[in-house]
């Protein structure tokens, strides 16, 4: 779409050709591709036509509309196979949940973007092997590196999902940006749907109660059952027929979050020394503390991420900065504890897969963090963050693979 666009930027009739082919697409593309054709007569016309606030809902193509039926009632489907069949669910669920839903995901960017047949086989392909690596894996529920293949595996299917969402382009650091973006716009509108799921459910089940028919466990056995992986992608098929559903809510979520998480975090930095709490020799607290990083981090990379289709104001910037310098203290007590807890008891699996993590995780954050020194200080863009966030991203995908296929035989499946 990105080359077909540049090829006929000159030629308006073949321009509208390619939008009624594939809005979203074209839509996405042409965001991404726009500070390069910027000034552009036509590139400037399309940019107000695409960015013009509608009120009016788009259901997109009939295509779409079967997809995503289809691909909710087979995700469904799949969600009940231990009811249908003798599976145990303490067996299915731990390895298989994120099946109902990312390939899914994947299947649908990859119809949209037109993929090549050779990568979307590949794709499918690194899919099934996945599926049977996982489900092939020792049946040991007290096996830690069995727990850390389940934890880290979503992590692989996310990233096929993101090459999937990319298409042809994965070297281009925008479209990466792009996907980041499309996760917090996922994010906000599956939370809606969700929420707007729940005052049904609840209604529902109050209206058939009044009448003396109690649904609770009929309820949640088919209809809970088959609405939860259905939810995000109904969430991806509004984000992308209709973008302005959520493009004004995530970046005021990212601007209203970002100063309150800092001054939280600052808070519960002092008020660890005062709890006598401290991750060093508490395990539970150690595990929620590391939680606590990644959902800042998120934070911050869904943050700079959003800038890159708006302008930062100086004191966004500077937010960021203070809660990535914090972050950083985070990230280092983390560390240091993981560090203290292997010194002193050994080396175990998640020790190790704990450390490797946030060694990753403390590179990234310094040079974020120098990145953003130099946005702030005017002496970069911020795009050069998200830029900088991206290119990162690979390293991660190491370690995961790391986790996920080699652990298990490096420490004998235990």
């Amino acid at each position: 779409m990105k080359n077909e666009i540049l090829s006929h930027l000159h030629d308006p009739g073949q321009l509208e050709r390619l939008y009624r082919s594939n809005k979203g697409p074209f839509k996405r593309e042409f965001s991404i591709l726009y500070p390069e054709i910027r000034g552009n007569a036509l590139a400037e016309f399309w940019y107000a036509r695409l960015h013009y606030e509608t009120e009016e809902i788009s259901w997109g193509s009939r295509k779409e509309l079967l997809f995503v039926v289809i691909a909710s009632l087979v995700a469904g489907i799949l969600a009940k196979l231990p009811a249908i069949f003798p599976i145990s669910e303490e067996f299915y669920y731990p390895r298989n949940i994120s099946f109902l839903v990312f390939p899914f995901l994947a299947a649908y960017f990859a119809w949209k973007n037109k993929l090549p047949e050779g990568k979307a086989a590949f794709l499918g392909f690194a899919t099934l092997v996945c599926l049977l690596y996982i489900n092939f894996l020792p049946n040991n529920p007290q096996s830690d590196t069995l727990v850390l293949a389940c934890i880290h595996l979503p992590l692989l299917l996310w990233v096929i999902l993101g090459v999937s969402f990319v298409g042809d382009d994965l070297s281009n650091y925008r479209k990466r940006l792009g996907f980041l973006r499309f996760n917090g716009d996922l994010a906000v509108m599956t939370a809606l749907l969700v929420i707007a799921g729940v005052l049904m459910t609840g209604i529902t089940i109050g209206l058939f109660a009044l009448i003396g028919f109690q649904i609770e466990e009929l309820y949640a056995e088919y209809v809970v059952a088959f609405g939860l992986p259905a939810v995000p992608i109904v969430a991806t098929y509004l984000t992308q027929t209709n973008p302005q559903l959520v493009n004004k809510v995530s970046p005021v979520i990212a601007k209203l979050f970002s100063p309150l998480v800092l001054v939280m975090l600052v808070i519960y930095l002092g008020a660890i020394i005062y709890s006598g709490k401290d991750p060093y020799n508490d395990r539970e607290f150690l595990m929620l503390f590391n939680a606590l990083l990644v959902g800042v981090m998120a934070l911050i990379f869904f943050s700079v991420a959003e800038s890159s289709t708006e302008e930062k104001t100086a004191w966004s910037v500077w937010v960021l900065l203070l809660l990535s310098v914090v972050t950083v203290v985070v990230n280092g007590i983390a560390l240091s504890a993981i560090s203290f807890r292997i010194s002193e008891w050994g080396i175990t699996p998640n020790r190790v897969a704990v450390l490797g993590a946030n060694m990753l995780m403390l590179i990234h954050l310094l040079i974020v963090t120098v990145m953003l020194y130099k946005a702030a200080t005017k002496k970069a863009p911020i795009t050069e963050v998200g830029r900088f966030i991206v290119l990162y991203i690979p390293v991660y995908v190491a370690w995961v693979v790391v986790v996920v296929f080699l652990f298990p035989l490096l420490f004998g499946f235990k």
